[in-house]
């Protein structure tokens, strides 16, 4: 079965089609940057192209930056302010005139971690953290996702929440070496451990492509691994989640 799955971020826009049995991508992914407005209208013009360009007809699976509560946008993160309150499932199904599922990036990142990648088959408290323009975090419990777990709006130090410390725009934006950085995610880590004591913590995201680079900077007593599908992780969730939403969390 053919899914399309598209993902949401600061930056990019990006879609691809995913075998929804294997989770491999069927197709180069499609990336688009995101308009800089980051308002409703734009972005929804630009997943519209997407799907166009797939010449696709069945149900879009969709990764959202941002808290997502039943299709509605719960918070506007790092996106513009009017997306708050914003039923994105209904806006993009009637702008694109497909069915859209959207769930929390992160959670979709996840869902491709816990499906096809290093977390098949764990059990305890697995907990996904994507390194991008903020901090993403997904977490399940035996293998059944717990929806917007948050842990990048932590607040720190003089900051409203930690991924305006932590995360990967922070490192551009102070110009920041690895192992200054490092130092930094590996203190979001310590917190993330004090908070919730997870069993396994996987990162992804467009910054674990640099794994090699920062690995050594983390201490935590938790294992922390990389999550090998990467960059596509939040495409291949985000095409499977037109499923497990319908199936409260299991793959049927």
């Amino acid at each position: 079965m053919e899914l399309l799955g598209i993902d949401i971020g600061g930056t990019g826009i990006k879609g691809a089609l995913v075998n929804a049995e294997t989770g491999e991508m069927l197709t180069e992914r499609f990336r688009i940057p995101t308009p800089s407005s980051r308002k409703p209208a734009d972005m929804a013009k630009v997943i519209k192209q997407i799907v166009t360009h797939f010449d696709y007809s069945g149900p879009v699976g969709c990764g959202f930056p941002t808290i997502v509560k039943n299709g509605v946008c719960m918070s506007p993160g790092n996106l513009d302010k009017s997306w708050l309150g914003v039923n994105v499932d209904e806006m993009l199904t009637s702008v694109t005139g497909h069915e859209f599922t959207v769930v929390n990036d992160a959670d979709a990142a996840g869902y491709a971690s816990m499906n096809y990648g290093v977390g098949k088959d764990k059990n305890g408290l697995v907990i996904m953290i994507t390194v991008g323009t903020g901090l993403g975090s997904g977490a399940f419990f035996n293998g059944v996702l717990l929806p917007n777990f948050e842990l990048g709006q932590i607040p720190y130090k003089e900051h409203k929440k930690i991924e305006l410390w932590a995360a990967a725009s922070a490192k551009e934006r102070e110009g920041l070496s690895y192992e200054k950085w490092g130092k930094r995610f590996n203190k979001f880590l310590r917190l993330v451990e004090v908070i919730v004591a997870p069993d396994l913590i996987i990162v992804g995201g467009g910054t674990s492509k640099k794994w090699k680079e920062f690995n050594q900077f983390i201490t935590i007593e938790t294992d922390v691994v990389k999550a090998e599908l990467m960059n596509h992780a939040g495409i291949i969730g985000a095409a499977i989640s037109c499923l497990k939403e319908h199936h409260h969390g299991q793959l049927s």
